[in-house]
């Protein structure tokens, strides 16, 4: 038997709370592109607390790209591993994915409970077990699911990060810098990269302003062609967006050594 790797964390979850980083799954070109290519898709969902309910949700999603995925969610609590239900098993692990080799980890307000110091090993450990190709989404969001951040790496290391936050209820695109990722909460300071960008998009965001009679939505497409024309390397928006989002290479972003 494998000795799980991590300390057991808060676990607190509700329905729905994860539903924007799922959507974006659901969209992302080389997730669906990887899960699609695996002759038998498995899926990990690390850490999923106190209920199992959002791993459930996030295979429902999923399934609608592979109908035969397979889906695992492991916690490191044994109290908090239950029976098996809709498909979906449990069973108790951590960093070192149970053994498991997925195609895809998904592990939401995880790290945000270790040290900055930790990151770096966590990942290690995480992407060693992945299956060839496999992908790991590593994010942070608040209470309700309103404001989310995650970073998206493979075996190489972190490949991009994506902001997204319920455009009623946030004021401005810094208001997520609260939420994160653990590498790079610390490092929302001047002169870092992470805080170049949330600066210039808060700008954009207040030029953009005269398009808010439109709706949020509007506005933010506005203010993040604004960035693009800035040199700020977001991924062009293909598709109608519930969400305001931005997702930007991880080398534009990515902490300064030192």
């Amino acid at each position: 038997m494998i000795k799980p790797i991590g300390t057991i964390t808060r676990g607190t979850t509700g329905g729905n709370r994860l539903r924007r980083g799922d959507r974006w799954l659901l969209h992302d070109p080389l997730v669906t592109r990887r899960l699609l290519e695996a002759p038998e898709p498995l899926v990990v969902d690390l850490g999923y607390g106190a209920s199992p309910v959002t791993t459930l949700e996030m295979a429902g999603r999923l399934r609608t790209i592979r109908p035969d995925l397979r889906v695992v969610g492991l916690e490191i609590d044994p109290e908090r591993v239950v029976p098996g239900q809709q498909g979906v098993t449990f069973a108790r692990g951590g960093f070192e994915l149970a053994g498991l080799r997925p195609n895809l980890v998904r592990a939401f307000n995880v790290l945000r409970q270790y040290p900055e110091s930790a990151v770096p090993q966590a990942w290690s450990t995480i992407l060693a077990g992945l299956a060839p190709n496999g992908l790991l989404l590593d994010g942070t969001c608040d209470e309700l699911g309103r404001r989310c951040a995650w970073v998206l790496l493979d075996r190489t290391g972190p490949l991009s990060l994506t902001l997204a936050w319920d455009p009623f209820t946030v004021d401005q695109p810094s208001d997520i810098a609260e939420r994160l990722p653990k590498a790079l909460i610390h490092r929302n300071i001047p002169g870092e990269p992470i805080h170049t960008l949330l600066t210039a998009a808060d700008r954009a965001w207040s030029h953009a302003a005269p398009l808010a009679p439109y709706g949020p939505r509007v506005r933010w497409r506005h203010a993040a062609d604004m960035l693009r024309d800035q040199g700020f390397p977001l991924r062009p928006q293909r598709r109608r967006l519930r969400d305001n989002q931005l997702t930007i290479p991880w080398q534009a972003v990515a902490p300064l050594p030192g």
